[in-house]
């Protein structure tokens, strides 16, 4: 079998001697900074055969652009430039992130973290309750095309609560099990969402590029008028955008100085 020639012709004359991956990453780096991969981003097989290089030499290549958050690379999945979010949160709407992420044409998948009955006193006062209220608790690591996307805790008050410790939230919405098993439809809510620097378990946990940040999302669900859910969520900030809908008449608007969600 031949050697490797590599990108010989668009590697600097000075880095010749550099790994072949290297030669293939930086070049990529450059025609990735100058917008050549607008439309779509070859796949394994097309920058093997361009470049004269194994897919061992790519993948390592595409390894490295991962790790600098300039190229989005699952595995089993074809790479794309990380570029501008790919999911959407629509501002003034109760919305499901499973329902966002597979409306983007994402395959959604949850690792569950924990899944119990517990007291959590502060949150029992944010739904109104007793303060050793038994909540179902459950916290998730969401991926989208095997990514981390973001990292998940909900509590929920609900009759019936056990019922959900049954479910596979690995693969299912929790919205959907709540109202299938628990007979409950969330009507309505508010959210306080803010920028954050993730700290270093978190960027380590949800894989998150040095020097990008993160959402901080804090929601408070109800169902005609009864407080049943508190989350937190902190969501990667490179691949999550909020949207907000508006008209000349109508409008729209956002209460930017609110600092604490009501406990109620």
């Amino acid at each position: 079998m031949p050697a490797e020639s590599g990108p010989a012709a668009t590697a600097p004359s000075g880095r010749r001697k550099a790994p072949l991956w290297q030669q293939v990453r930086d070049d990529l780096r450059t025609r990735l900074e100058r917008g050549e991969f607008t439309d779509a981003f070859p796949g394994e097989n097309d920058l093997s055969t361009d470049y004269g290089v194994s897919r061992g030499t790519v993948r390592e290549a595409l390894r490295e652009l991962r790790q600098e958050g300039l190229v989005t690379a699952a595995r089993g999945r074809q790479p794309r430039p990380a570029g501008e979010a790919v999911i959407e949160q629509p501002l003034g709407a109760l919305y499901s992130l499973f329902a966002s992420v597979e409306a983007a044409g994402l395959e959604q998948r949850s690792i569950v973290r924990t899944l119990d009955l517990r007291a959590d006193a502060h949150v029992a006062v944010r739904l109104g309750l007793e303060e050793s209220t038994p909540l179902l608790y459950l916290e998730r690591l969401r991926l989208a095309d095997g990514e981390p996307l973001a990292h998940d805790k909900a509590w929920l008050y609900v009759p019936h609560a056990r019922a959900l410790l049954d479910a596979d939230f690995g693969n299912t919405a929790l919205y959907r099990e709540l109202a299938d098993r628990c007979g409950i439809r969330l009507t309505d809510g508010q959210e306080r969402i803010r920028a954050v620097v993730p700290t270093a378990a978190e960027q380590r946990l949800l894989e998150i590029p040095q020097g990008v940040a993160a959402f901080s999302i804090e929601r408070l669900a109800r169902a005609h008028g009864r407080a049943v859910e508190w989350r937190t969520t902190l969501i990667r900030g490179d691949r999550f955008s909020a949207v907000a809908h508006f008209d000349a008449r109508a409008g729209y608007s956002l209460d930017l100085a609110a600092t604490e969600l009501p406990k109620t």
